[in-house]
C-alpha cells in the first residue's frame, strides 16, 4: 500500500437499513485515518445508512435499493435480476466518476453488484461476507461469478462463512478468489461490567436485584429463534417462579411484522404475558446487558453474531445455539454455554442450569470479558482490516490478516483512534 498517497476507498451498502453489517461498516468508517484515506459511501438515498455515514462526516452518493433475495420462485428471480441490472448500471457510472483505488462491498449481494459494475475497470473489490450462503442453486452462481476475475477478494467474518462460501466449487480456485477471515470486534469501553448500571437498569425496569432475568437482543425475525425461546421459557417459568424474559429488538425486513405479532400472541396463549416483556428497539443496550443474568442467542444460524461479542465483553453469562461462527467465540462451559439448535429440551436444560448456578455464570462472565479483550478488540480488528487493504492495493494474493494479533495498530498505515 502506497505510504505517501491518499487512497480512495468506495464503500457500498446495498440496503439502507442499519443492522449488524452496517454497524461493522460504521466502525471501520469511524477509525480510518482521513489523512490517509478518502472515503465515500454509496447506499440508498434518504436512508438510515446514509444518515449514519453522514454523521461521521463521510461523503455519500445515492443509489437505488437493491431488491434481491434467495428464492425458489422463478418470477421473483426474474424481478431480482432486473433490480440487479438497474443498480449495476448506475453503480458503474458512480465508480467511473469517483475512480476509487479499491471498493469495499459490505455484503455478498453488494459484492455481486460491484464486481459486475467494475468489469473492465481494473478496480479491486473486497466482498465483506457477513452471511452464510444458503444451500441453494443461486449460491453456486454467486461462487462462479466471484471466480470470474482475480480482482475479487472475500473478507469472511468467520471460518463458518468462509467454508460455506468456498463450498466445493472454489476449493481448487483459492488463489484466484482468496478468502480471508477477520472476526468482528466489540467496543470494550461501551460494553463492560458495571455494577451501578446493573442496579440502575433493574430499578428502571421495576425488577428486584436478585430476580432471575434472561434477555434476547436482536431483530425480530424467525431466524433469531425468539418464538422457540418463548416456548422454552414457558417451561422454565414454571420451575423458576420469579424469572423474567426481556425481548429487545424490532422487525426490520420483509414480513417480520407478522412474526412480531405472532410472538406477542404466543406469550398470551402460553399464559406468561406477565413474565415476558417486549422492550422494542433500545439505544441503551450496554446497560441492558448489565441488567441480565443470562443473555440468550437462540438463532437458527449465525455468521458471527455481534450480540455474542457484546455479551462476552459485558461480562454477562451467554447461552447460545452452536451454529455458524458462534463456536469460534464460545467455549462451552468456560466462557459461555452452547446448546443444539432446534432442540427444545437442550435449551430448557441450559436455561435451568445457568439460572440455578450463580458461580458458573460468574465464571463464564469473567472468562468472556477476558476473551473479548484478548481476541475481539477494535484495535485488533482494524489492524487486520488495514493489512487486508494493503494486500489488496499491492496485489498481494496471500496476506495473513488473521495472524496479525501481535501487530500494533500504529504500525499499519491508516489507522486512527475512535
Amino acid at each position: 500500500m502506497r505510504e505517501s498517497t491518499i487512497l480512495k476507498i468506495l464503500f457500498y451498502n446495498h440496503t439502507g437499513t442499519v443492522s449488524g453489517a452496517e454497524r461493522v461498516l460504521s466502525m471501520i468508517l469511524a477509525r480510518l485515518d482521513r489523512n490517509r484515506f478518502n472515503l465515500v459511501v454509496v447506499c440508498p438515498d434518504a436512508s438510515r445508512m446514509m444518515e449514519l455515514a453522514a454523521s461521521q462526516s463521510v461523503r455519500t452518493r445515492g443509489l437505488r435499493q437493491l431488491d434481491a433475495r434467495f428464492t425458489w420462485r422463478p418470477d421473483r428471480i426474474v424481478n431480482y435480476l432486473i433490480s440487479f441490472a438497474k443498480v449495476i448500471g448506475r453503480a458503474r457510472k458512480i465508480i467511473i466518476e469517483e475512480s476509487p483505488d479499491a471498493i469495499h462491498a459490505n455484503s455478498i449481494r453488494a459484492g455481486l453488484v460491484m464486481a459486475a459494475a467494475t468489469l473492465g475497470l481494473n478496480v479491486p473489490v473486497v466482498w465483506h461476507a457477513h452471511d452464510i450462503l444458503p444451500r441453494h442453486p443461486l449460491s453456486t452462481a454467486v461462487r462462479l461469478f466471484a471466480a470470474v476475475t482475480s480482482r475479487n477478494r472475500i473478507l469472511a467474518v468467520s471460518h463458518a462463512v468462509a467454508t460455506r462460501f468456498r463450498g466445493v466449487l472454489l476449493r481448487p480456485l483459492n488463489l484466484r478468489v482468496p478468502i480471508n477471515v477477520i472476526h468482528n470486534a466489540v467496543d470494550l469501553d461501551r460494553f463492560r461490567p458495571d455494577t451501578d448500571a446493573r442496579k440502575g437498569m433493574r430499578c428502571a425496569l421495576g425488577l428486584k436485584n436478585t430476580q432471575p432475568v434472561a434477555g434476547i437482543v436482536g431483530q425480530l425475525t424467525p431466524r433469531k429463534g425468539q418464538l422457540e425461546l418463548i416456548e422454552g421459557f414457558a417451561h422454565v417459568a414454571r420451575e423458576v417462579p420469579d424469572a423474567i424474559l426481556l425481548i429487545v429488538g424490532e422487525a426490520l425486513f420483509n414480513r417480520d411484522e407478522e412474526y412480531a405479532e405472532q410472538l406477542k400472541r404466543t406469550v398470551v396463549l402460553l399464559g406468561i404475558a406477565d413474565r415476558v416483556r417486549f422492550l422494542g428497539p433500545r439505544n441503551d443496550v450496554p446497560k441492558l446487558m448489565q441488567g441480565l443474568d443470562l443473555l440468550i442467542i437462540n438463532s437458527h444460524e449465525e455468521p458471527f453474531a455481534l450480540t455474542v461479542l457484546e455479551g462476552l465483553a459485558s461480562g454477562t453469562a451467554v447461552l447460545a445455539t452452536s451454529v455458524g461462527g458462534t463456536p469460534e467465540m464460545i467455549r462451552h462451559g468456560e466462557n459461555g454455554w452452547l446448546v443444539k439448535r432446534h432442540d427444545h429440551d437442550d435449551l430448557v436444560k441450559g436455561m435451568l442450569t445457568l439460572f440455578g448456578d450463580e458461580a458458573l455464570r460468574r465464571k463464564m462472565g469473567s472468562n468472556g470479558r477476558r476473551d473479548a479483550i484478548a481476541r475481539f478488540s477494535i484495535d485488533r480488528f482494524m489492524t487486520e482490516v488495514l493489512i487486508l487493504y494493503r494486500a489488496v492495493l499491492d496485489g498481494d494474493q496471500n496476506p495473513e490478516p488473521r495472524n496479525a494479533h501481535g501487530i500494533e495498530v500504529s504500525r499499519v498505515a491508516g489507522a486512527s483512534g475512535p
